[in-house]
């Protein structure tokens, strides 16, 4: 599981920083890419990575602010041509289906492959199967605006063949029934209890990705014990008062949630163009001051993220 940062500016492109797009990488987990908001240019920024657009399985949009959404229909119709035929599902706000839609008639765009839509109004379980639960709560902004939060299954423990192996068991079928932590029977009348054999369950990680906002409750919410939390950082802290004005928020107000909910690491983004070099490191800076695990993301940076949390806490 990884995160690919596609833009990570607010409001307008810069030579610095194109607009919102996240990918969240499942290539181990599930064989896809899952899209958080797609501002003008994803599609281009796209072309300087390794996705491909027809492993984009969902596309999950925070809010309709044109520089969330621009780049929807142009990466909608470049997939048919690069080899998208299974059906790809967008999640967001009410009229995210609209406004897809009429793009596409009007530009008489045809897709290779089905749309789905999920609209959200009032928040709850967005998507859920055997490996992930996404959840969303709206967010305190201009328009309807949301955080997403990705919790991942438990990963069953690793058969402890070393162990096994010890005791001459034999590798076979058998070893699919420990690994289920049955009790089995050996041909030499031993027998053997699967939940001596396995380690332990490995914590499913957590992702949270909210889109624009000020300070609100849900942000906590959201945020609660998160291995990672993409958190908005139009504002440094001296510009707190703008950054409600214009319902977004600062640095030191997102480290202040990460610390206080238990986050694994904070990633800023949606980062004003009005701070270049020396300010992007002083508004990294203060946010260290109150969470020492803090990054402002670049363009087309990579963040992994591992199971083992003293990594999480390191990276």
């Amino acid at each position: 599981m990884k995160l690919e940062f596609l833009g990570t500016g607010a409001g307008v492109p810069s030579k610095q920083r194109n607009v919102t797009g996240i990918a969240l990488k499942l290539f181990d987990e599930r064989n896809a890419v899952w899209l958080f908001d797609c501002g003008e240019g994803t599609q281009q920024q796209i072309l300087n990575t390794s996705i491909r657009p027809g492993k984009i399985e969902m596309i999950f949009i925070t809010h309709l602010h044109g520089d969330h959404i621009f780049g929807l229909p142009g990466l909608l119709s470049s997939r048919s041509f690069q080899g998208g035929d299974t059906t790809l599902t967008i999640v967001g706000p009410k009229g995210i289906k609209a406004f897809v839609e009429i793009s596409l008639k009007v530009s008489e765009s045809r897709l290779s492959y089905p749309l789905a839509f999920i609209e959200i109004e009032e928040g709850g379980i967005v998507f859920k199967d055997k490996q992930f639960i996404v959840e969303c709560l709206p967010l305190d902004h201009k328009i309807s605006s949301y955080g997403y939060r990705v919790t991942e299954a438990d990963h069953q423990g690793e058969l402890l063949v070393d162990k096994l192996q010890a005791l001459n068991i034999p590798s076979g079928p058998i070893y699919g029934k420990i690994k289920n932590r049955q009790i089995v029977s050996l041909p030499d009348g031993r027998e053997i209890n699967g939940e001596e054999f396995v380690g332990p369950d490995q914590k499913g990680r957590i992702v949270t990705i909210l889109g624009d906002t000020r300070a609100h409750p849900n942000v906590a919410k959201l945020a609660k014990n998160a291995d990672v939390l993409v958190h908005e950082s139009t504002f440094n802290h001296a510009e707190a008062q703008k950054a409600r004005a214009y319902y977004h928020s600062t640095s030191t107000q997102a480290a202040t949630v990460a610390k206080e909910q238990g986050v694994g690491r904070l990633l800023l983004t949606h980062i004003s163009s009005r701070y270049l070099g020396k300010a992007v490191y002083d508004m990294e800076r203060e946010a260290r001051a109150i969470f020492p695990n803090t990054k402002i993301v670049k363009d087309f940076d990579i963040i992994d993220i591992p199971f083992d949390k003293e990594e999480r806490q390191n990276g």
